[in-house]
């Protein structure tokens, strides 16, 4: 059985402009295979090596592949769902097989619009692909496909999606293969040195009604920390890892074992940083902790400030204060932790006068670097299903988080991308000439003049923020366009199957999630 696993090549200007980031799926789902006897795998990442559809046909056309997976966001679905077509027409017989968040939620508009996609994994990848695999290898796949659980394909005219599977409840079972990676590919600005992204926990307790990862991962959990600092020795000293990510949504919910992870990380010394995702009422309680995490190498931590206005906060069930935001990045600044803060912006209400009090709060608050994202309405969130007829744009290659899909009521799109790239000009130009360069901690001074870097070099590029393909030059931009396809739409029958979909419940003024209580 010879399996090929395949990444989308899919840019938008993103997060990427830190550097090559390795796609750590294919790395948990390889290992799963491997450790159950399917050792013949092929990957090939098509987004780091920029190929062409040429050269991904040419690519394809060398291998003899039984099955053919790939995985996708949803601003990458259009280029899996074409990178598989073209595995289709060089491998007929092969099986294709795509997962990822976007696929699971929408797997029929999927199924109807890409006929040669055979399955959709529907869910958490590793036992699901490999009892599919499994069934494709000794022929029951053929005769009895709703056997498989977790998995949807076209029959005849209908659309089957079989029972769920059910969450990985022991994570600690995952054993990734990172061999599978060509780690002279995966390399991290900032610092210049090679990038990797564990995973320390799954799930999230919130439900904040812009995201829809507690949907897809359904429960939470949390890996044993000696084995995830297993795991991240192995990344150090057998793949030459120097900073990785935690790709977790919060890996602080759970403070016994991540106050476990970062002192073992101490007790083993390794040579390496790396930074989280958090929410600031977790730095808050964890005050007392900062001296700790910044020993076990956490240089960076993003939170989720998320706006500047209160009204937004509720909106978007953040259960958070701007005045929490503040103090959480003071505390990070004392103890020399690099602070980000995320504003999401560009919902309907969006004005000139808001981004400007953007800006002026990540001033005030002192945040070493601030990052203003496009509202982004998953189309399997709560909000995307709340904002009913206000969302226009169903083109989910834009759904990129830098790109305006939505329209405010007193903005055009071109406005709202000229007033964020103004707050991006005015915050880093400042922190480059007057800040940075005096940081006392050389640790955190190295690290923020390679930050920098990199955002000029994505600037200079015009790769940030997609500004060269939308053709964006600055206030006196002539005509901006962001490309929208108007021939993509959703189906009637996955908008009646979103509609249905589980919904955060809305809580109380002062109650914290179940989840949060009980660690």
């Amino acid at each position: 059985m010879r399996i090929l696993l395949l990444h989308p090549n899919y840019h938008s200007g993103g997060a990427e402009i830190a550097g090559n980031w390795p796609p750590a799926w294919v790395a948990y789902l390889v290992g799963t295979l491997k450790a159950n006897g399917y050792t013949d795998v092929r990957f090939i990442d098509a987004m780091t090596d920029d190929l062409s559809e040429e050269q991904l046909r040419a690519e394809l056309r060398a291998e003899k592949p039984d099955v053919i997976g790939a995985t996708a966001i949803t601003p990458a679905i259009y280029k899996a769902e074409r990178a598989l077509q073209i595995a289709k027409e060089e491998h007929p017989d092969a099986v294709t097989v795509l997962g990822g968040i976007h696929a699971t939620f929408m797997y029929k508009q999927v199924l109807a619009e890409a006929p040669w996609v055979d399955v959709v994994i529907r869910g958490e990848g590793e036992q699901i692909l490999l009892d599919l695999v499994r069934a494709i290898d000794s022929g029951e796949f053929k005769k009895n496909p709703e056997n498989v659980k977790g998995i949807a394909y076209a029959d005849g005219g209908n659309i089957v999606a079989t029972a769920a599977a059910p969450p990985i409840e022991n994570l600690d079972i995952l054993s990734p293969d990172w061999g599978i990676l060509d780690w002279n590919k995966y390399i991290y600005i900032p610092l210049n040195t090679r990038l990797a992204v564990p995973n320390f926990a799954r799930g999230c307790p919130f439900t904040c009604s812009f995201c829809s990862q507690w949907k897809f991962w359904r429960t939470y959990r949390v890996r044993s920390p000696i084995k995830v600092v297993d795991e991240i020795e192995v990344l150090v000293k057998e793949y030459g890892v120097g900073f990785f990510i935690l790709a977790d949504e919060e890996p602080t919910i759970h403070r016994k074992k991540f106050v476990a992870l970062c002192e073992e990380l101490v007790a083993r010394k390794l040579p390496v940083m790396w930074g989280i995702n958090t929410r600031v009422t977790d730095i808050l309680r964890d005050e007392a902790l900062l001296p700790l995490y910044r020993k076990a190498g956490l240089i960076h931590v993003s939170l989720g400030t998320e706006a500047a206005a209160q009204l937004k906060l509720d909106l978007f069930n953040k259960e958070t204060t701007v005045a929490q935001n503040k103090r959480a990045i003071e505390l990070l600044r004392k103890h020399g932790i690099v602070s980000e803060a995320q504003f999401i912006v560009g919902l309907e209400n969006e004005t000139r006068q808001t981004l400007e009090e953007t800006y002026q709060m990540a001033r005030d608050w002192g945040c070493d670097m601030a990052n203003w994202s496009m509202y982004t309405p998953w189309p399997f969130s709560d909000l995307f299903q709340e904002m009913g007829d206000k969302v226009e744009v169903f083109d989910f290659e834009k759904y990129n988080f830098v790109t305006p899909i939505m329209k405010p009521d007193a903005m055009t799109r071109v406005e709202l991308l000229d007033r964020v790239m103004h707050n991006y000009r005015r915050f880093y130009m400042r922190k480059m000439f007057l800040e940075y360069p005096f940081i006392r901690d050389r640790e955190k001074r190295r690290y923020m003049m390679g930050c920098m870097k990199a955002y000029l070099k994505s600037s200079f590029e015009r790769k940030f923020y997609d500004l060269g393909r939308v053709g964006y030059w600055g206030p006196q931009s002539k005509k901006v366009d962001f490309g929208f396809d108007e021939t993509r739409t959703i189906t009637e029958a996955q908008s009646a199957d979103l509609q249905a979909a589980p919904k955060g419940r809305k809580k109380k003024k002062d109650e914290k999630p179940e989840a949060v209580r009980a660690c």
